[in-house]
C-alpha cells in the first residue's frame, strides 16, 4: 500500500525546487521527512520565471514552455527523492506540486480576480509515473477567498498547543505569519516581503543571489527616512485576510522609493532588512500579542541579520528556526504540498477560511492520475 507523499514547492524567491519525501503518523496528522533535496533553476528558466511576473510579449506560449521546463526541474527532483530513499513509485500515493506563482491578484477586476501556478501537471505524472496533484489555490479563491496562505492549515495540524500562543513566520520570497492561538484558533496571513527584495538588491549592486547570511545587511545601517517611506506601503495597513506577491512587491517598486535617497547600497540592504523584521514583527504584536514563540522557517530563517532584528522587535518572544518544532527551515513549505495532497486523496479540507476569507472549507487541488 503506498503510504508516502512528496511535496515540492518552488517559491517567489525562485531559487530552485524543494522537494521533501514524506510519511504520516497513522496515528495522527503529524508527518515526518524522511529525505529532501534541492535542485536550483538553471539560469534561462529561473530568467523566464521571474520575466513572467511581468507582462510581456508572447505570453501564453512563453508560459507554457516555462511551464514544461519547471515541470521536468520537479520529475528531477522526484527522480533524486526516490533514489535517496531507495523507494519505488509504487509505494508512494501522491505528489503534491505546488507549481510557480507567476501573478496573484485575489478579488482585482472582477471581484473574483486570479492567482497563476505555473506547472504542467499531466507532463509530471507523466515523467514520473505517480499521481499528481496540483492548483491547490484556486478553489479557495473561487470560494471568495485569498488562495494564501495555505501553510497555516498544516501548521496548526502539526504544531498546535492548546493553551499556548505561538506563531511560526515563512521567510519565503514573501513573508507570511500562522498565528497559533490558545484557545485552538488559528489565523495567518502575508505580512509583505522577505527575501524578494533584499535578494533582487543584492543581485543588482553585488551580482550575487543573496546576501549569505545577512552579512553585508548586518554591516549597514538602516536610513530611518527611507524606512518611513517603504513603511507608508498601504497594504502593510490593510487588516487580513490578506495575501501578496511579486505583483506589489518588485524591484520597481523598490526602486520608486529609493529614489532621491542618498543611502548606500550597503545601507539600502540593512534598510530592506529592518523592513522585513519589523513588518513581521509589528504584525504578531497586532495579532497575537504576548506570542510564547515565534518558529522561522523558509529561506530567510538563515539569515543571522533578519534573525537577530526579530529578536530585537520582539524582546518578549521566543525567537528559533523551525529546526526547534522538528522541521528543518528548508523543508517545512515542500512537507506542508505533501501533507496537502494527502488532503486531496482523502477529500478533507485543505484551507482555513479564518485565514483566507473564504466562504467555507473546500477540499484544494485537482488531480492528474498517474495512468
Amino acid at each position: 500500500m503506498a503510504d508516502s507523499y512528496i511535496g515540492l514547492m518552488s517559491g517567489t524567491s525562485l531559487d530552485g525546487v524543494d522537494g521533501v519525501l514524506a510519511a504520516p503518523d497513522p496515528q495522527g496528522g503529524r508527518f515526518t521527512s524522511l529525505v529532501h533535496t534541492h535542485v536550483p533553476f538553471d539560469a534561462s528558466l529561473r530568467s523566464e520565471l521571474l520575466a513572467l511576473n511581468r507582462s510581456g510579449t508572447d505570453e501564453l506560449h512563453r508560459a507554457a514552455l516555462a511551464a514544461n521546463g519547471l515541470s521536468a526541474a520537479y520529475a528531477c527532483v522526484v527522480e533524486r527523492l526516490l533514489a535517496q530513499a531507495s523507494l519505488d513509485r509504487s509505494q508512494v500515493a501522491a505528489i503534491g506540486a505546488h507549481g510557480q506563482t507567476v501573478r496573484h491578484r485575489p478579488h482585482a477586476y472582477d471581484g473574483t480576480g486570479y492567482t497563476v501556478q505555473l506547472i504542467n501537471g499531466a507532463l509530471l505524472a507523466e515523467r514520473c509515473g505517480i499521481d499528481v496533484v496540483c492548483d491547490f489555490r484556486s478553489r479557495d479563491l473561487a470560494a471568495g477567498g485569498q488562495g494564501a496562505p495555505l501553510v497555516p492549515a498544516f501548521h496548526a495540524a502539526l504544531f498546535g498547543q492548546p493553551g499556548h500562543d505561538h506563531a511560526l513566520l515563512n521567510l519565503g520570497g514573501i513573508a507570511n505569519l500562522t498565528l497559533l492561538h490558545a484557545d485552538g484558533r488559528v489565523s495567518g496571513f502575508d505580512t509583505g516581503p522577505a527575501n524578494v527584495l533584499m535578494d533582487g538588491w543584492c543581485a543588482s549592486h553585488r551580482g550575487s543571489g543573496f546576501d549569505e547570511g545577512g552579512a553585508w545587511a548586518a554591516g549597514g545601517q538602516v536610513d530611518a527616512g527611507l524606512l518611513e517611506r517603504l513603511l507608508a506601503e498601504p497594504y502593510f495597513s490593510l487588516p487580513p485576510p490578506k495575501s501578496t506577491g511579486r505583483d506589489l512587491f518588485d524591484m520597481a517598486w523598490l526602486e520608486g522609493r529609493t529614489a532621491g535617497f542618498p543611502a548606500t547600497p550597503q545601507d539600502v540592504m540593512a534598510t530592506l532588512s529592518e523592513l522585513t523584521a519589523r513588518t513581521a514583527a509589528e504584525a504578531l504584536n497586532r495579532h497575537l500579542p504576548g506570542a510564547e514563540s515565534l518558529h522561522v522557517c523558509g529561506g530567510g530563517a538563515f539569515n543571522r541579520d533578519l534573525l537577530a532584528r526579530l529578536a530585537r522587535h520582539l524582546p518578549s518572544t521566543r525567537v528559533a528556526r523551525s529546526d526547534a518544532l522538528g522541521v528543518p527551515p528548508d523543508q517545512m513549505e515542500a512537507m506542508a504540498f505533501a501533507w496537502l495532497a494527502r488532503a486531496f486523496l482523502e477529500r478533507r479540507p485543505g484551507n482555513l477560511p479564518a485565514v483566507t476569507g473564504a466562504a467555507g472549507p473546500r477540499v484544494l487541488g485537482a488531480l492528474y492520475p498517474a495512468g
